[in-house]
């Protein structure tokens, strides 16, 4: 099941936490603590001293030295060999933005320091990468193992992609079905049919992501709150409480509605905890993929009951590996997403587009060029989805949908990250 995606590349918000000196200094020894520290990193990755020497150790409880070297090899792999420090500009006296040059990128961010000197946070989220192109980018894509459905283009379907890799090859999308059951809540809304403020009870139980799982049972929540923690955080058990307020038929109507252009693979529309049983039992899982539809209807029913009567009964799977992600998952091409993405922007009603924008994923540096940045993303092993709502200054909507699959392996998440913001840099509005 899809975790959060909270964001952006996790190995590059490489973020731990320490009390920082305030002491005043002069801007010379300031500038002095701040050079010597991004030095430091420099040295760390050129292999000339140690990360202790450089790191404070919170920092490396949280990000382990091999990780660093890990992160530096991924970096390489798309931008290059690393060159060195390009700049360091100081924002207090134990705090800097830091410039890396690498061969075709120069990636910058924050850098804290403890009270010591060494590094307490940093994180790397500015990515300027240098003579890329969207073309590259494009075949790097293609040539990742798996299977991939992408598109980078203007919401209008009239208008040329900007990018377009097997745009119509239905993938699994992890957690980034829930945009399906907020377009059918936001719908039912704009119908007079219910509101944003409405109050219901907790009924719903799932696993994580999310925190609802742990709130006492007819716990009150509005809709919207129910709406915000589904797409900001993943919420599972939020999921599951709008599916069952809402009802199967209704999600059901909404992907047919969305223009889906293979909605019997999104059917019976699954829960979170519903997938969480199936693929956590064998035997159960290969009976469902395995029946006509009519049957897999009366297996879901049979199974909401069970789930219904004795939650404590659904063993998740591990996940510790893909797990029938061709077969038992929600589907949805790239180009169904960014059908999805107009029905949500066709809203009159802004709110579900402020929902999305709550976590938009985006560096702060990336999200200055645009307008509006919503998000919603899944992720599980050998399933990667991202996919981004995207207004510029001038009033015009584009979205980037990215999936990747592999049923043999897990996936690597900071590539594809990368990718994605090699992407949004090569075209910016």
């Amino acid at each position: 099941m899809a975790k959060r995606f909270l964001f952006l590349i996790p190995l590059l918000a490489l973020q731990a936490t320490v009390s920082a000196a305030q002491d005043v200094s002069t801007v010379q020894q300031q500038t002095s603590a701040v050079q010597r520290a991004a030095e430091g990193v420099v040295a760390v990755w050129r292999g000339e001293v140690s990360a202790q020497m450089v790191f404070a150790p919170a920092f490396l409880a949280a990000v382990p030295e091999q990780q660093l070297a890990a992160l530096k090899t991924q970096l390489e792999g798309q931008f290059g060999p690393f060159v060195g420090l390009e700049a360091v500009e100081p924002t207090s006296v134990d705090s800097a933005t830091v410039r890396l040059r690498f061969e075709r990128a120069t990636i910058a961010g924050p850098m804290t320091l403890a009270r010591d000197g060494k590094v307490a946070g940093l994180l790397l989220n500015d990515i300027k990468p240098a003579g890329d192109s969207i073309a590259s980018i494009g075949a790097e894509l293609a040539d990742l193992p798996g299977k991939i459905s992408v598109v980078y283009a203007p919401l209008d379907p009239a208008k040329p992609s900007i990018v377009a890799v097997n745009p119509g090859s239905h993938m699994a999308i992890g957690s980034t079905f829930k945009l399906y059951v907020l377009s059918a809540l936001a719908h039912e809304i704009a119908h007079g049919a219910r509101r944003w403020d409405d109050v219901v009870t907790l009924e719903a139980r799932s696993f994580p992501s999310g925190r609802l799982q742990n709130w006492p049972a007819s716990a009150p929540l509005t809709l919207h709150t129910l709406a915000s923690m589904m797409i900001s955080e993943s919420d599972n058990t939020a999921t599951d409480q709008l599916i069952r307020t809402l009802g199967r038929a209704a999600i059901q109507e909404e992907v047919k509605a969305s223009g889906h252009t293979a909605p019997e693979r999104m059917f019976p529309f699954l829960t979170t905890m519903e997938l969480f049983a199936l693929k956590g039992d064998a035997a159960s899982a290969r009976a469902f993929v395995n029946a006509p539809k009519e049957r897999q209807r009366t297996l879901v029913e049979e199974l909401a009951q069970r789930i219904d009567r004795d939650p404590a009964s659904v063993v998740p799977p591990a996940f510790s590996e893909p797990k029938m992600i061709e077969s038992l998952e929600w589907f949805a091409s790239a180009e169904d997403l960014r059908r999805l993405m107009a029905r949500i922007v066709a809203l009159e009603d802004p709110t579900a587009r402020q929902i999305m924008a709550v976590n938009p994923a985006m560096p702060a540096a990336r999200r200055g060029d645009w307008r509006y940045v919503g998000y919603k993303g899944g992720s599980e092993p050998g399933v990667l989805n991202m996919s981004w709502l995207l207004q510029d200054r001038a009033g015009d909507w584009r979205v980037l949908a990215m999936s990747w699959n592999d049923p043999a392996s897990s996936l690597d998440l900071t590539k594809f990250e990368l990718l994605s913001q090699r992407l949004l840099a090569a075209s910016p509005p």
